[in-house]
């Protein structure tokens, strides 16, 4: 007896290796190559699976850009978590955990390039972009808040702080030989100190 072409696996496993195998072939092929064939071939499945468990590829993409701002969130509050109770320190390793692996990783650069592209095209990507964004700038806002900076400054100094770790990052994962982590977060705590004095 032979084996069947595809195996089974449960709900939430074939969900989350429907995901992953997005994440990869976005991060190979771009948004164009982002195609109910090529996923299901890159997870091992039939691309009936990717209808059963998601009703078609763009809500696999959606839920793919809502998992990777998952983990992204994760290895940020880990970071956070880890550097202790001092205000200062929190803030700092927010910044250090933006210039590091997993954040730091060019795969996740053309995975994410693959979704800012789909936010100009798509409303449902557009607003995961907007609620992932508001929840990074509000989680920046209370370490910047916990530092002794007071609204309405909060608010613009979490927007400026995002605006350039996300512009470092750019650069860091495009040329590594140019900008290095240890420039990346000595440029944006410069910048940091400047905003709370």
């Amino acid at each position: 007896m032979s084996n069947p072409a595809f195996t089974r696996a449960e709900p939430d496993a074939r969900r989350q290796s429907l995901i992953e195998a997005t994440a990869r072939v976005l991060a190979r092929d771009g948004a164009a190559g982002a195609s109910v064939r090529a996923i299901a071939l890159e997870a091992g499945v039939s691309p009936g699976l990717v209808a059963h468990h998601f009703g078609g590829v763009h809500a696999l993409i959606a839920a793919t850009y809502g998992h990777i701002g998952e983990q992204v969130s994760a290895a940020l509050d880990a970071a956070v978590a880890d550097a202790g109770e001092d205000p200062r320190a929190r803030l700092s390793a927010y910044v250090a955990a933006s210039f590091a692996p997993p954040i730091a990783d060019r795969a996740l650069l053309a995975t994410w390039t693959a979704f800012w592209g789909l936010v100009i095209a798509r409303g449902d990507v557009a607003a995961l972009h907007d609620a992932q964004y508001a929840h990074y700038r509000t989680e920046l806002e209370a370490l910047l808040a916990a530092c002794g900076l007071v609204a309405p400054a909060t608010r613009r100094a979490a927007i400026a702080i995002t605006a350039l770790v996300d512009g470092l990052w750019l650069e860091l994962c495009l040329s590594p030989t140019v900008l290095d982590a240890v420039e990346a977060r000595a440029i944006t705590e410069a910048q940091i100190a400047a905003l709370l004095r």
